[in-house]
């Protein structure tokens, strides 16, 4: 049987399976090479996995959806580096489970903003944005600055990091506890800010 495109169109199966076929080769050219590629798998000069606090900041970034939001990818086009600063580099989100790249830019991208602002400064934006930035539409989190950090599960968390490759030793998870105790959720959530696209920074 002489297989044509009018063939494969009329029979509703082999149009299935060759579609599936062409999928599948497709998909295996573009993620196979992104196994060699060391500078996607291996993490930049000076990143450093995220402390206890970070990690905890981290959880209150997705639980309050900021990455609704905000992306955390900045594209190597002139108009982004000029005003977030040098593009994103797939080694700084291996430690990232998951990344929060994102692709909605309601607010700005946040993946320069680590020490670009003080933490009286997000401190302020955080409890009310319009204090900072009149024009701002982004709503304001007052309760994190009064709710405790929850600590209770950091050990365990981080330990499922590990296995995920993030390279905590066994000092840093027995410590992890006492390292955010009395902390409240505005304090993780500005750490973990703080910490964002910093590895790159020093290296400029």
């Amino acid at each position: 049987m002489k297989i044509t495109q009018d063939s494969i169109e009329q029979n509703i199966g082999l149009l299935i399976i060759m579609t599936l076929i062409v999928i599948s080769i497709g998909g295996l050219v573009q993620i196979v090479p992104l196994f060699f590629m060391h500078s996607t798998t291996e993490p930049v000069d000076g990143l450093e996995p995220y402390s206890a606090l970070q990690v905890i900041g981290r959880d209150v970034y997705v639980r309050e959806g900021c990455y609704l939001c905000h992306s955390q990818m900045i594209r190597p086009f002139r108009a982004e580096t000029e005003r977030y600063g040098h593009y994103s580099l797939a080694g700084e989100f291996v430690y990232d489970h998951p990344f929060q790249w994102g692709s909605k830019r309601t607010g700005p991208d946040l993946h320069r903003v680590g020490g670009r602002y003080s933490d009286d400064w997000h401190r302020v934006h955080m409890n009310n944005p319009r204090d900072v930035v009149p024009e701002s539409i982004m709503p304001g989190y007052p309760w994190l600055e009064t709710t405790k950090v929850d600590d209770s599960l950091i050990q365990k968390k981080m330990e499922v990091l590990r296995t995920l490759g993030l390279p905590y030793t066994d000092k840093q998870i027995e410590s992890a506890q006492k390292d955010v105790e009395g902390k409240t959720e505005l304090d993780a959530l500005i750490a973990y800010l703080q910490g964002l696209g910093t590895a790159v920074k020093t290296r400029r």
